[in-house]
């Protein structure tokens, strides 16, 4: 698979995805997550979680990383929407990429506070002083950061105030579990991102009854199948200019 990455984008067999996310209380579409595609000529669709930790570990993720970032800040400039980007600690650990970020940002004159950089698990982050210093120099533009799958693997609460994080986004597996245990995460996380004035996102929405679940709890913004599936940019455009 490694050697299957290289010159994939080259190739034009990489893409940008975006699924959009709704404000709960308007049900109007306020943003948008950036999700990467791989479409090899032979295999057909790799998912993301077989193809990432392989691009992770061979430094193609460095390359795919920047692309899709650039995707994101198209899609923010053509729009009046927010847009997340997906970011593994293996790129953070790089200081190249944020300050890649920085003067891309400068120099397209985009407007950085409309982009949040969502912050995967992948590999640990093992140097997090430096990971913070980037990240606060890139939240000093108006950069967000978001914690990423609350409620499944390693996301915690801690990350989320040693990251200084903008959002956090619960994982599906949390809001379709209905059980007590579950209901009480839940509400314990939204009550500390909201008393630190951080944005909750409900993922994984498929049902009227999730969505009224989350909107009670009070999550901000909502994503899933229920609104829309990830659709190409083109397809974005087109949802957008209907509204």
């Amino acid at each position: 698979m490694s050697r299957g990455l290289e010159h994939a984008l080259d190739r034009g067999e990489i893409s940008a995805w975006f699924q959009p996310q709704i404000d709960v209380l308007t049900g109007r579409i306020v943003a948008a997550e950036a999700l990467c595609r791989w479409n090899h000529s032979d295999w057909g669709a790799i998912a993301p979680q077989d193809f990432i930790p392989v691009a992770e570990e061979d430094g193609t993720i460095a390359e795919i990383g920047r692309f899709m970032a650039v995707q994101a800040l198209e899609v923010m400039a053509g729009s009046s929407i927010d847009v997340s980007v997906n970011v593994s600690p293996a790129q953070l650990h790089d200081s190249g990429f944020t300050s890649w970020l920085e003067q891309f940002i400068g120099r397209a004159r985009r407007r950085a506070r409309r982009l949040t950089l969502e912050i995967t698990e992948g590999r640990h982050i093992v140097d997090a002083p430096a990971v913070i210093a980037r990240l606060d120099r890139l939240r000093r533009i108006g950069v967000g950061i978001a914690i990423d799958d609350f409620g499944a693997g390693e996301a915690s609460l801690t990350q989320l105030k040693r990251l200084h994080a903008t959002e956090l986004k619960l994982d599906r597996a949390l809001v379709i579990d209905d059980s007590r245990a579950a209901t009480a995460v839940m509400a314990q996380a939204v009550d500390v991102a909201h008393d630190a004035g951080v944005r909750v996102v409900a993922e994984g929405i498929e049902t009227v009854e999730q969505l009224e679940k989350v909107t009670s709890m009070g999550c901000d913004r909502a994503q899933g199948y229920l609104f829309a599936r990830p659709m190409p940019r083109a397809q974005l455009a087109r949802v957008l200019r209907s509204r």
